[in-house]
């Protein structure tokens, strides 16, 4: 996502977009980040730690945003960069460093 970030894009998409254009690697990216932090607050959820509560509670801030971006029709650095800097993406990523340093 930084890499994405610094290229100063505009959108995603190639200059001349189809029906059967397939999905840009940010939005690849994107979308299997969804996926892990849905199967990782899966995982946490019912867990008798309760630090995973927090960790569960932030996965759905981030969640959130990462709908808010993925429905948006191009993704531009400057969108991305954005959710780079997100505190909620942040503090997920701190979340897990923490917990995985705790087992």
């Amino acid at each position: 996502m930084l890499a994405y970030a610094a290229q100063g894009r505009e959108s995603d998409l190639p200059a001349n977009p189809s029906a059967d254009t397939p999905p840009s690697e940010i939005r690849l990216l994107l979308t299997g980040l969804k996926q892990a932090l849905h199967h990782i607050q899966s995982s946490l959820s019912g867990s008798a730690v309760r630090f995973a509560e927090v960790v569960v509670d932030d996965i759905y801030k981030v969640d959130t945003a990462l709908e808010l971006v993925l429905g948006q029709t191009d993704l531009g650095s400057e969108l991305i960069d954005n959710l780079n800097a997100s505190i909620h993406l942040r503090a997920v990523l701190t979340d897990l460093f923490l917990l995985d340093d705790t087992q």
